[in-house]
């Protein structure tokens, strides 16, 4: 049976009921919301499930047309940027290297596993890195880019559907741990409350419930922002492509709203009206998380190799272990360490969207986090790349395969 096509305008539509159930499902389900397991992650996943026993049942196959995805996730990374001002990187800098040395540990922690267990398991090294660094803290960008290396060097059939499936895993591992994660560690600590961090701004996806007073003109005027953030992303992401500096476009595209906040602010010509880029992000960010895993192809993991899903299994544990025993402590073993714990598992099996809305789901229940606000989208959606690069580049160059 040929598959059901659904338009843009239709997907749109579905995206938003999806998260509309999604926050009746989290409401309604006890375990959901004892687990803060995010909206879109619970609705999306429902979706998915139930588009996965339609194929497998009656063979009917849904496709959604997903092209507005890939645009709302650079808009989500151009708020990002948008929404950073030099203070505010300055105020958390300290900790923001020392979540990034982390970050890095973790990196070199799930390619030693990748590779360790596909050796165990006879497989090649090289697969096992792909289940690694590359795929999970990378996402579906860092892998589709690499998988061609491993086609073209290292002769591997289907590297890259192989990528993807691994990525997806990881996306979907990431969705769900962070809030199991956070419950256990919030045993450790006091839950401060609506009080805490209330003698600071609040950063743009801290309170993403909260009331905005917006204005026509300014919200044209913070939509052609992020407009121009993309377009500039898009020109240095091309300019780059194929240099030693090649980055991911999303990567590109959040410097530059870095960079045309600050330029703009310190030059006294505008200042970002910081709530717009706030419903804007927040929306982009919503509507993104729900397309791509209502989208999710579920039987499309059964095409991992059991040694595979083994492999992918055990770093889903290790990102567990990880962001209790080492990020938790490393960062405090406070709330604000709880609430970057939840947020490094979402980034570190799947995305940086997948890391605001674990965290979102925790800071609704128990309190602001200001700190880690700051602190996760700037390490995960910018330092994180730019060091994976390297530590991929370093693992293949090793004599271990």
């Amino acid at each position: 049976m040929p598959p059901i096509s659904i338009g843009l305008y239709g997907t749109l539509v579905a995206a938003s009921l999806v998260l509309l159930l999604g926050r009746l499902l989290v409401e309604k389900t006890a375990p959901l919301k004892a687990f803060t397991i995010p909206e879109p992650v619970a609705g999306g996943l429902l979706v998915a499930g139930l588009l996965l026993l339609a194929q497998q049942v009656a063979g009917v196959t849904i496709k959604f047309d997903t092209s507005i995805q890939t645009p709302l996730m650079l808009a989500f990374f151009a708020t990002i940027g948008l929404s950073a001002n030099l203070a505010s990187l300055r105020a958390g800098g300290r900790v923001m290297v020392k979540f990034l040395g982390v970050v890095l540990g973790l990196l070199l922690l799930q390619n030693i596993i990748g590779i360790s267990l596909a050796n165990l398991l006879g497989l090649p090294g090289h697969l096992g890195l792909l289940a690694g660094s590359i795929t999970l803290s990378g996402g579906h960008g860092t892998g589709a880019a690499w998988s061609k290396v491993f086609s073209e060097q290292f002769g591997i059939n289907g590297a890259t559907e192989l990528a993807m499936a691994c990525a997806t895993f990881g996306l979907v591992l990431g969705g769900l741990i962070g809030g199991p994660v956070a419950k256990i560690l919030l045993k450790k600590v006091t839950p401060p409350g609506a009080e805490h961090n209330q003698d600071q701004d609040p950063g743009m996806f801290e309170e993403p419930q909260a009331t905005r007073l917006i204005t026509v003109n300014s919200f044209i005027e913070s939509l052609a922002l992020i407009v121009l953030s993309l377009a500039g992303g898009h020109m240095l992401a091309e300019a780059l492509a194929g240099t030693a500096f090649e980055l991911p476009t999303f990567v590109c595209v959040l410097f530059n709203g870095v960079l045309l906040r600050n330029v703009l602010s310190g030059l006294g010509w505008y200042q970002v009206f910081d709530r717009e880029i706030s419903v804007l992000g927040n929306v982009s960010l919503s509507l993104f998380l729900a397309m791509a895993l209502m989208s999710l192809r579920l039987w499309e993991l059964a095409n991992l190799a059991l040694p595979m899903l083994l492999i992918l299994l055990v770093q889903a544990l290790a990102m567990g272990a990880y962001a209790m025993w080492v990020t938790f402590r490393v960062m405090g073993a406070n709330y604000d360490a709880v609430v970057l714990a939840a947020g490094h598992c979402g980034f570190g099996l799947g995305a940086t969207p997948t890391a605001i809305a674990n965290m979102q789901a925790v800071t609704h229940r128990f309190g602001p986090s200001h700190l880690a606000f700051i602190v996760v989208p700037m390490v995960g959606a910018f330092f994180i790349d730019i060091a994976n690069a390297i530590i991929i580049k370093l693992f293949m160059a090793l004599p271990i395969y």
